[in-house]
């Protein structure tokens, strides 16, 4: 492609994501399907791009103030993930020479609020929550993330699987915390590899497999994934379940539950029931009061975890409605309790880093709800053999954060009822 056809692109992509009508993910597919003739290099340059903009937006418009020209044009110079040889064939005589003074700038001497690429309601809670350490976050979330594998335990194990990934040129690692995960070097099209095909691995966040390797689900046992999605811990459970009982993959959303069909077919579970509900308090939940062994709830949340893979949702958020997602929490929290029998496990989780969705969700629960109490979940991951796991956890429950642990920001209480 001609470079300044390439650079033209970028820009036309990125005027469409910073609209933030729609997540970030999903403009970017929907305008790859619309150009269908870009080739892999083509998409990973312009979709980079378009992800160092979202993650370092403030920084970038801040220097973009001294340029001429559509400011989005500007924002792609500045954060071009491709070629410096095509960029320079792209841009103007005037442009590169902006570009090459713009760059001899110290962003270090910006003011705080610029450098820390959050709105300012955000950067407020993260310094109040982290102190000293937000800047250490800060960072950590405008690096993007590793990528991270399941092994699926059902169909192989991790020794075949890791050496199968070398053998193929794909350096790669057992994560550090989790028993089931392996961390890639680099991006391979996974799709086009037979370990993926046949179903021994799925793309899982670190993090993401220690909820559900707290859920704790056994052989034979009736557990419940409240919260679905497209059924990431839901193939995590089943595979722990060793494709025995029953498990319900409920969500209130049918397209998710569809995204789940091919990945469970891969998996060769047969124990996994989608249910599409309509809400936290459906007849066919009702149906179940009392008769569960677990229920994970991963709920509905900001998502300010996860802002290495998904940074538009620092843009996206308001503080009003973080505020209607607790309320929201609250009620699912409520509604899913119900499904335990006496002695079964609850694990609440969410991919926030705020108190609000977190701790104070627990806590509004617990103070409701005598017949429940908390499990120490760093004697939890003690007993179930995970390495470090007082590093893992806080006041008795499971905090990952991308600058200590490698993985997405992730919360996760665990609870019982009481026999």
């Amino acid at each position: 492609m001609h470079p300044k056809q390439q650079v033209q692109l970028a820009t036309e992509l990125l005027q469409r994501v910073m609209l933030l009508v729609h997540p970030a993910d999903r403009e970017v597919s929907a305008f790859f399907r619309e150009h269908k003739a870009l080739g892999a290099k083509d998409r990973a340059i312009l979709a980079e791009t378009t992800f160092r903009v979202l993650r370092q937006r403030l920084v970038l418009q801040h220097l973009a103030q001294s340029g001429q020209g559509p400011l989005a044009r500007r924002l792609v110079l500045l954060a071009w993930q491709g070629s410096q040889a095509y960029l320079k064939a792209a841009a103007t005589e005037s442009e590169w020479t902006w570009l090459q003074q713009v760059r001899a700038l110290d962003v270090t001497s910006l003011p705080e609020r610029v450098r820390s690429n959050m709105p300012p309601w955000l950067l407020e809670r993260l310094q109040s929550v982290l102190g000293e350490e937000c800047g250490a976050f800060l960072q950590a979330m405008e690096a993007p993330a590793p990528l991270d594998l399941r092994v699926n335990t059902f169909k192989a194990k991790r020794e075949a699987v890791l050496a199968e990934f070398e053998s193929l040129g794909f350096p790669c690692a057992p994560t550090p915390h989790s028993p089931w995960g392996l961390r890639l070097q680099g991006k391979p099209a996974l799709n086009r590899l037979e370990v993926f095909s046949r179903g021994d691995v799925e793309v899982q966040d670190e993090g993401s497999q220690l909820l559900a390797l707290l859920t704790d689900a056994h052989r034979g046992e009736m557990v419940v994934d409240f919260c679905a999605g497209a059924g990431g811990k839901t193939l995590a459970l089943g595979a722990a379940m060793r494709n025995t009982g029953r498990l319900y993959a409920f969500d209130t959303s049918g397209h998710r539950l569809a995204a789940l069909k091919p990945r469970l077919a891969r998996s060769g579970l047969s124990n996994v029931h989608p249910v599409q509900i309509t809400h936290e308090r459906d007849d066919r939940i009702k149906r179940l009061a009392g008769k569960i062994d677990r229920v994970l709830v991963d709920a509905p949340c900001s998502g300010l975890g996860t802002l290495r893979r998904n940074p538009d949702l620092k843009w996206r958020q308001k503080p009003e409605s973080v505020a209607e997602l607790a309320a929201l929490q609250q009620a699912i929290l409520s509604s899913a309790a119900r499904l335990l029998k006496p002695g079964g496990r609850l694990v609440y989780a969410t991919c926030s880093v705020l108190p609000e969705e977190n701790e104070d969700t627990v806590r509004a629960f617990l103070a409701a709800h005598h017949d429940f109490e908390v499990l120490d979940a760093a004697r939890e991951l003690e007993r179930l053999k995970v390495p470090q796991a007082s590093a893992l956890c806080r006041e008795g429950s499971l905090r990952l954060w991308p600058q200590r642990h490698g993985t997405d920001g992730f919360f996760a209480a665990v609870m019982t009822r009481r026999t």
